[in-house]
């Protein structure tokens, strides 16, 4: 086979040529690449140092800081490929077309993305709270683009989707400082009602864990077939309800059992 020489030389000077005319368009979109990148970091750098100057929260900072670096990335692309020549309005038209079918592919996510932006703005809890939502009553760990993670008293890790626990009932024990515990205690129709109420009082005002401000308060709640429900409501520090409910609650059981004619029959949150 024999190579013609011409067309080899040709087609190499019609290479070069074109590198030579190229070259400067390639390195001004390199170049534009690079110092972006550059802009783009010291940009979500100054915009968090900002966020966190202000006080916001922190899941709301990391948050905002992700979606700016990522709005940021997708302009330095489009900018990068019109660098080299590449007509942008298609390309625009394209990425709009792939947008729109992503999209519709993607609803629950979005779902999710959406409701992860509500709970972050409006707030309905914070990392550290402690909630009850979906049936279930855990501490709030991390807020999520798409879920939030929660930490459940059997240390279980749950994670529930934002578009659902966005737009259903979310019960905040951590908002207010203080709690109330409800606690049912049932005792026979032949009971003295004050004296028994008197003893469980007593429990309550002298439990160290019990606010004196709210006051503790004993009400008759049911009458039964088989007996009357009492509901203790003494209050106590988020920090401290757990222990002072079920301490409370054992006292009473133990001074109801101590008397001559026992009144008790049982004892509930």
């Amino acid at each position: 086979m024999l190579i013609d020489a011409q067309k080899i030389e040709t087609f190499t000077d019609r290479i070069i040529t074109i590198l030579v005319d190229y070259s400067p368009k390639l390195v001004s979109a390199f170049l534009l690449l690079f110092a972006g990148l550059w802009g783009i970091r010291l940009l979500n750098r100054l915009a968090t140092k900002i966020m966190i100057s202000r006080n916001l929260e922190p899941t709301l900072t990391t948050f905002l800081a992700n979606i700016l670096i990522w709005v940021l990335r997708v302009l330095l692309f489009v900018a990068f490929i019109s660098q080299l020549g590449v007509e942008t309005s298609s390309f625009v038209a394209i990425l709009g077309a792939a947008g729109l079918a992503i999209g519709l592919s993607l609803q629950g996510s979005l779902s999710n993305f959406a409701g992860g932006v509500l709970i972050i703005l409006f707030k309905p809890f914070r990392v550290g709270d402690t909630i009850e939502a979906q049936g279930e009553t855990a501490k709030v760990l991390e807020i999520q683009i798409f879920t939030t993670k929660l930490l459940t008293a059997s240390n279980q890790i749950v994670y529930i989707p934002n578009g659902i626990l966005s737009n259903n009932k979310i019960k905040n024990f951590s908002q207010n400082n203080n709690r109330r515990a409800d606690l049912v205690v049932k005792i026979n129709y032949e009971a003295d009602i004050k004296q028994v109420k008197d003893t469980i009082m007593d429990i309550m005002k002298k439990h160290p864990q019990v606010l004196k401000n709210p006051a503790p308060a004993i009400i008759v709640s049911d009458l039964t077939d088989n007996g009357i429900n009492l509901v203790a409501r003494p209050w106590a520090k988020n920090e401290n309800f757990g222990n002072m409910s079920s301490d409370v609650l054992e006292q009473i059981l133990t001074e109801l059992e101590k008397t001559e004619k026992n009144p008790f029959i049982k004892a509930t949150t």
